[in-house]
């Protein structure tokens, strides 16, 4: 109960609604999107240790989805959809937010659980996007094995 008090002051917060309308900004610049995902990786990797492994591969996969996104390769995701993972990974990358970066180990506290929540929030669409990504990626694999021609008769 007190985690899900805490996510909604998130999602309430002065922060989280300024990621929310530069989001749509975002979503609609597919280099500006691309730059968003540089700076999310470029953070994430400095998170070390065990405990940070299954959250960094998670931003991996939001982060293959935008650059998905970006590119028109797949558009298969809701707008909303797009619009909150970008909004969520903007407050991730802003040092200032509820509890400011700056403070050592705590002050990532809000940014992991709004993250942990939008991975939460959007497993389904997630979920169809790691679908797709596999088959093209079988697909593509399938491609790169040469043809033999049969003649018949």
């Amino acid at each position: 109960m007190a985690k899900s008090r805490f996510i909604t002051q998130i999602l309430r917060s002065i922060f989280f609604k300024k990621a929310g309308l530069g989001a749509v900004r975002y979503a609609r610049n597919s280099s500006s999107l691309l730059d968003l995902i540089r700076r999310v990786l470029d953070k994430s990797g400095g998170l070390s240790g065990a405990s940070f492994t299954q959250f960094r591969t998670q931003l991996l996969v939001v982060s293959r989805l935008l650059k998905a996104y970006a590119s028109g390769e797949y558009r298969q995701v809701p707008w909303k959809t797009i619009v909150r993972i970008i909004a969520v990974l903007l407050y991730f990358v802003n040092p200032i937010d509820i509890i400011p970066d700056l403070l050592p180990i705590i002050g990532l506290t809000d940014d992991i659980a709004l993250t942990l929540w939008l991975f939460s929030a959007a497993k389904d669409d997630i979920n169809a996007f790691l679908a797709w990504e596999q088959s093209r990626n079988a697909a593509r694999a399938g491609s790169s094995v040469p043809i033999k021609t049969i003649p018949i008769g």
